[in-house]
């Protein structure tokens, strides 16, 4: 199985953790009754946890909708002349 292994997670970074026996006992039950490698178990652990810890970007919207409700944004006219302005008074590149 070596080969598969490397196939599905090339980019891993191997680490070593230390648990506790009733941690290590219950991952290793688990492991008998999903017949799914240990590695495979901690990873999905691993992701759920930081998966809890990921922004909610739909309640970030949420709360802030509205909050600037008389921001007006430049027409697209303005945008085009702003832009010009910039190029313009960038250097010339150099050859």
């Amino acid at each position: 199985m070596p080969v598969l292994y490397t196939a599905l997670y090339m980019a891993a970074v191997r680490t070593q953790i230390y648990l506790t026996h009733e941690q290590r006992l219950a991952l290793d039950r688990m492991t008998e009754r999903e017949g799914r490698p240990l590695a495979a178990l901690i990873r999905e652990a691993v992701d759920e946890f930081l998966d809890r810890d990921a922004p909610d970007v739909e309640a970030g919207l949420d709360r802030t909708f509205g909050a600037l409700p008389k921001f007006t944004a430049p027409s697209r006219d303005e945008w085009s002349r702003r832009e010009d302005r910039i190029r313009d008074e960038r250097p010339a590149a150099r050859q």
